[in-house]
């Protein structure tokens, strides 16, 4: 059947920010909601029952986090949802361990803080690629007219 030029609802990329700093979390989430589909925790053991419930294109977490390092978390997130981008941040500057994290990882991006929102955002839309940007991703099970799932 033609392709009748119907799109799919467009819908935001669903991102899980991980961070213990309340004061922090507030404020880049405020920002980061006018783009993505924002989930917030603040601690990897809210995040996994949070990855548990719903996939996520992009997961965003501090490394220095109650209970387990996010680095850590990330590196379970790869078995867990293989598909999810995995970003970090931490406060080291440290060449080595960015380096070795981000192999290790399987990291999209390694950010030092501290960090403005709009840092995460980029990191967050270089992670997702070209179409899958604010708000790129069609809606799970949309399609076109003629039964075709759209790209």
């Amino acid at each position: 059947m033609a392709d009748l030029g119907i799109k799919a609802p467009i819908r935001p990329p669903v991102v899980l920010l991980v961070d213990d700093e309340p004061l922090l979390l507030e404020v880049v989430a405020q920002e980061l909601r006018q783009s993505f589909e924002l989930h917030t925790a603040v601690s990897a053991a809210e995040a996994d029952k949070q990855v548990a419930a719903r996939q996520f294109d992009a997961v965003v977490c501090d490394h220095m986090l109650p209970g387990e390092q996010g680095l850590d978390f990330l590196i379970r997130l790869m078995d867990k949802a293989p598909s999810t981008r995995r970003i970090l941040m931490t406060g080291y500057t440290n060449t080595e361990f960015i380096s070795r994290s981000t192999a290790i990882g399987r990291l999209s991006a390694c950010l030092v803080k501290p960090l403005r929102a709009a840092d995460i955002a980029r990191a967050i839309g270089a992670a997702l690629g070209p179409g899958r940007q604010l708000g790129g991703t069609p809606e799970p099970g949309a399609q076109k007219r003629g039964g075709r799932t759209s790209p």
